[in-house]
């Protein structure tokens, strides 16, 4: 018998399902968003969510247990930089799966899950502080960038009066020329 043993295997065996986990977990962490099956998708949100939970300690620690699971050091410092300080106050659910329809090959029933705070259509365009820090400084003067802004901007202004009545004259001077067509030639 197999009560409560509610474990979705996704048609795989142990070692490719956790391997098919790690790579999906790291492409949801790199890209913030990915489309897959309703199935991998709670399976996913169940194994990512923990990982994301532990990322909000940054210590050696957290790190190597969180390399332990996906596998790549790319995706484990997006998560500790990026990601951990946007969800520092969230609770749990860092992730929403928003259902897109079925899949035209076999008819799977397809969705996309993606981090609940990288959405700027549900969070109403709100940047948190970490992602509206100042820009990094340049060695340039701004006196004379603004100037020259003055005198591009009469000279662009100019050049699209120019290049607007160029086209009209070249359609009219322009040859007719005959298409070509696959006649005769061997397919």
């Amino acid at each position: 018998m197999r009560h409560n043993k509610n474990f979705n295997h996704l048609g795989r065996q142990a070692g490719h399902r956790k391997a098919m986990l790690s790579n999906m977990a790291s492409s949801l962490i790199l890209h913030k968003r990915i489309e897959t099956t309703v199935a991998k998708a709670k399976a996913l949100k169940r194994f990512v969510e923990p990982i994301v939970t532990k990322s909000k300690e940054d210590s050696t620690h957290s790190r190597r247990i969180v390399f332990s699971y996906l596998k790549q050091k790319e995706a484990v410092t997006e998560l500790f930089r990026t990601i951990a300080p946007k969800i520092a106050d969230r609770p749990g659910g860092y992730t929403r799966i928003l259902k897109t329809g079925f899949r035209l090959g076999d008819g799977a029933d397809m969705c996309i899950i993606e981090f609940v705070d990288f959405n700027e259509a549900y969070t109403l365009g709100i940047q948190p502080a970490a992602a509206t820090e100042a820009k990094p400084k340049t060695r340039r003067s701004r006196s004379k960038k603004t100037t020259d802004a003055v005198e591009d901007a009469t000279v662009v202004a100019e050049k699209k009066n120019a290049k607007a009545a160029a086209p009209k004259a070249a359609k009219a001077s322009a040859p007719k020329v005959a298409k070509k067509t696959n006649v005769g030639k061997k397919m």
